[in-house]
């Protein structure tokens, strides 16, 4: 069943958006129909249940706490700008079942919902959804536009959530509202971050290789890429081992092994990924919900060698990638445009372990290595339309007690079979990594 949440008597503006909200506004409008796989969810079980409009005014707190949740974009001319909407309705999806059923039901509403794409002019960025047990929420479900958040801001966002829920404040920092972010772009100050952010992708754009997988390089797009899910229990497991026999974070092991099963495939002594960063280093975002992460990019020489060693220089690369990842995007696609010879840059990796949380995604239990590993599985779940400037996308993510890689490639460059070879690859490195470890 559908209702709706209304709301009145927030802050309210217009200004211009946000370097975060440009990029993913002209990301989703180039996607149309499959614009609904950039949203964002996450669900938290209230205990004790909440009636319902106990839920109303957590939702209503929300939208006091955090502006993007009631504001929209709008296109004047080559101009994009945000609006903060002090009044309006949130839809609330509701769905009634028995208490044993709670988190089944719960997962199908949230495959429902998140199919649903937004429109980020005439509709507000938030859906709820409940699951109601004997007329309480039992299950509450959070549904975003990505042009409202980003993963981490969701994380934040539930966390909110779950003290409104409990009766608490959920305290924190000052946060930064949008059209703060964005008044702090358009500032002397905000303007050198930029400059220094650009100059560094360009100066890395100039260093790379021209391609990073030269015997295909040329070729026209497939029709259609592949969608390949790796499921790893045992990867899961070594990554936390590596990381810390190594005294770097799993995320810097993820990186050097992607890195490394690429140059497996392609040649290239050389990796350059897009890497995704949370840009919450700034006084005022560690708490914000908002769309702030955005691409890195990280430039990785001689990636063949001794892995250990390579896990090692990742970790410092990493982190001059995460230092020059908040720029005007828009101007940073001018720069490259007009770069004669920039390097290869059509490789992703999104590590999103820890983001977009459901129940049941407990860590797996410690085992030999070797027998999780017999449980590793790889599927082939759908095919997407052909992605603009990408050679493949992996997304790091959490699964029941487990760690899936989801890799969506152009299959002109990567076939099924070289994807299989990365995926597998990458499992082979840190799975061998962390038993020479011990």
């Amino acid at each position: 069943m559908q209702s709706q949440i209304a709301f009145a008597g927030l802050r309210s503006g217009t200004g211009p958006a946000t370097w975060g909200q440009s990029a993913i506004w002209d990301v989703v409008r180039r996607l149309g129909d499959d614009a609904a796989r950039y949203n964002v969810s996450g669900g938290l079980a209230p205990d004790p249940a909440l009636p319902l409009d106990r839920l109303g005014d957590v939702i209503r707190a929300l939208l006091a706490r955090h502006d993007s949740l009631h504001t929209t974009l709008r296109a004047d001319g080559d101009r994009l700008e945000q609006v903060a909407h002090p009044a309006g309705a949130v839809e609330l999806h509701t769905r009634g079942c028995e208490p044993a059923d709670v988190t089944a039901t719960a997962y199908a509403l949230r495959d429902e919902l998140m199919a649903v794409p937004f429109d980020a002019e005439r509709e507000l960025p938030l859906r709820v959804g409940a699951v109601l047990a004997g007329g309480r929420a039992a299950y509450v479900i959070l549904f975003l536009s990505h042009t409202a958040s980003d993963g981490w801001g969701l994380r934040n966002l539930l966390a909110d959530a779950a003290a409104l829920c409990a009766g608490e404040d959920p305290g924190g920092e000052e946060r930064q509202q949008p059209l703060e972010e964005a008044a702090y772009q358009v500032s002397e100050k905000g303007r050198r971050r930029d400059a220094a952010a650009r100059r560094s992708w360009l100066q890395k754009l100039a260093s790379g290789p021209a391609s990073q997988f030269p015997g295909r390089a040329g070729r026209a797009p497939a029709a259609a890429f592949p969608n390949a899910v790796l499921n790893s229990p045992a990867l899961a497991l070594a990554l936390d081992r590596v990381a810390a026999g190594l005294a770097v974070n799993p995320h810097s092991v993820l990186l050097a092994a992607a890195a490394a099963a690429a140059a497996r495939l392609g040649g290239a002594p050389d990796a350059v990924f897009q890497i995704v960063v949370n840009n919450r280093f700034l006084p005022g975002m560690a708490g914000a919900v908002n769309t702030i992460a955005q691409e890195g990019l990280l430039h990785l020489p001689a990636t063949a060698g001794d892995f250990a060693d390579l896990v090692r220089r990742t970790f410092g690369a990493a982190l001059s990638a995460q230092r020059h990842a908040y720029y005007d995007k828009l101007a940073l696609d001018r720069d490259i445009a007009a770069l004669r010879d920039a390097c290869d840059h059509s490789c992703f990796v999104n590590d999103t372990r820890g983001l977009m949380s459901m129940l049941g995604y407990g860590r797996p239990e410690a085992e030999p290595l070797e027998r999780a590993r017999s449980r590793t599985t790889l599927t082939w779940p759908v095919e997407h339309a052909p992605r603009r400037n990408t050679t493949f996308a992996l997304d790091a993510q959490d699964a029941p007690g487990s760690l899936e890689l989801a890799m969506t490639a152009d299959a002109a460059v990567l076939p099924r079979s070289d994807m299989e070879r990365f995926l597998l690859g990458i499992e082979d490195l840190v799975v061998a990594q962390a038993q020479s470890l011990g």
